[in-house]
């Protein structure tokens, strides 16, 4: 079946053509998940490198016409860095017509305990509709929808697009994406676009669409207490001497008022009213709480998850108790970690956040604050034409209306795209749900909703140009 306009393919062709190739698809997607390919330093670079060629092969063979691997280099810690492997392929737009870069990454998570997955980690396992195995879902299925949308287009149209598309598939952002920045100014031109879809985010729940339309933002630091020159003994000298640990722990507790709001003022809170509800029940299972634990703070659960300020220690310098003494410590130390809500900037959240424990006194104990790293947050303007044109092919491929949904959690890598490419519109989608369980054990991936983001995604490309006749091009 070849057509000449992209306007004539509905959502039950597209539905047609994506069932065709489904079984390849699904095919493809479990040799993916069978190399263990995870960008820390602890683990063989051999796997990454066979991961990235894996992808880089199946771009081939899905017909983008110019497939690369490259290496960024930048400095940390003072050292030369050489990133984790990227594949960039391009299919050129023909003229006039908009391009549309596919983001994905193809490392993965380190597969934690063995004795905790039911399956094996990296031999992708079906089961009651569901893929198991590390980057089933997170991100091997996004690279997968990429792939098999162009694909499945080059098919229909005869093997030519509407479209440009350039595929862009990281290979280190389960380690921070250390070299993105480096690796877009290097790139800068390859990688320029009209729209870029981020396939590396969640759908509501099983069946039920979502375009994710915010992210907190990150900052985080150490909070560093000392009380004395050196440590002492605690029968001695306890009592009138409180540990710095004792000490620490009155900071800690600072951060939070008694309903469990963080305390720190300044910080901004962003008023936006939620398509959805998220039942605390449901949250507290899907968080694996205690059945005695209550939750934290007030308002509307969703705007709690991404609307306002999120503050958590995360680590902390502390003997263990194993070889605990009787010694009152002089100094302890913890890392804070605080999400900032969509609207705020961070460094005036790193300011409100140190002004906060600097102007503590407890019991004249010094106590500093030294600053971290910093993450932007994000918002789409889903009025925009390329969010509405995706916001209709899912609602579309699902049968059922998408939400706009936030994630309490930061995507770093994409305030860089949004500042090298500002005037971008940035579509981030994704094939998890709330039972994928990315980064955790027993991670997998619903097939009913893989089989559907693919046709979405379809939906999006046929009708990108149509997006570039309605509205102009857009400045890049």
């Amino acid at each position: 079946m070849t057509h000449s306009s992209s306007s004539d393919l509905s959502a039950a062709q597209a539905q047609e053509l994506v069932d065709r190739e489904f079984d390849s698809v699904l095919a493809e997607l479990k040799d993916l998940v069978a190399i263990p390919g995870i960008a820390w330093e602890s683990f063989d670079p051999a796997d990454l490198g066979r991961s990235a060629e894996a992808v880089a092969e199946l771009a081939r063979q899905a017909g983008f016409s110019d497939v690369a691997i490259h290496r960024a280099e930048t400095t940390l810690d003072g050292k030369p860095f050489t990133g984790g492997p990227a594949v960039i392929a391009t299919i050129p737009a023909p003229e006039g017509a908009p391009t549309v870069l596919l983001y994905a990454h193809h490392d993965v998570q380190p597969p934690q305990d063995r004795a905790l997955w039911d399956t094996e980690p990296f031999v992708a396992t079906e089961k009651n509709g569901r893929l198991y195995g590390r980057g089933a879902a997170d991100d091997k299925a996004g690279i997968m929808v990429h792939i098999a949308a162009v694909r499945t287009l080059l098919k229909h149209f005869g093997g030519r697009l509407p479209v440009g598309v350039t595929l862009f598939v990281e290979g280190e952002e389960e380690a921070g994406s250390p070299t993105f920045r480096a690796f877009l100014d290097e790139h800068r031109d390859e990688l320029r676009a009209d729209a870029i879809v981020v396939a590396d985010s969640s759908n509501w729940v099983v069946g039920t669409p979502a375009l994710t339309t915010s992210l907190r933002g990150l900052v985080d630091g150490v909070v560093r207490v000392r009380v004395a020159e050196h440590a002492s003994h605690s029968g001695m000298f306890g009592g009138p001497v409180l540990d710095a640990l004792t000490v620490l722990g009155r900071v800690i507790a600072s951060l939070h008022d008694e309903n469990g709001d963080v305390a720190v003022k300044g910080l901004h809170v962003r008023e936006a009213e939620a398509s959805v509800e998220y039942p605390e029940a449901d949250f507290a299972r899907d968080a694996g709480l205690l059945g005695s634990s209550r939750l934290a703070g007030s308002g509307a659960l969703t705007s709690r998850l991404w609307n306002k300020p999120a503050l958590s220690v995360i680590g902390i310098d502390a003997p263990s108790v194993a070889v605990a003494s009787n010694t009152l410590l002089s100094e302890a130390r913890a890392k804070l970690s605080l999400r900032i809500a969509p609207g705020e900037r961070p460094e005036q959240a790193m300011k409100a956040l140190a002004a906060h424990i600097e102007a503590l006194d407890v019991f004249g104990a010094e106590i500093a604050f030294e600053p971290g790293e910093a993450g932007q947050p994000f918002q789409t303007d889903t009025s925009a034409p390329y969010a509405q044109t995706m916001l209709s092919a899912l609602g579309e491929a699902f049968g059922t209306d998408a939400v706009e949904t936030g994630l309490g959690g930061s995507i770093p890598f994409i305030a860089d795209l949004k500042e090298v490419y500002p005037a971008v519109e940035i579509l981030v989608t994704g094939v998890e749900d709330p039972d994928s369980r990315a980064h955790s054990a027993n991670e997998s991936l619903d097939l009913g909703d893989f089989r559907k983001a693919i046709v979405a995604e379809t939906l999006l490309l046929a009708r990108a140009a149509s997006v570039r006749e309605e509205s102009g091009p857009s400045e890049r």
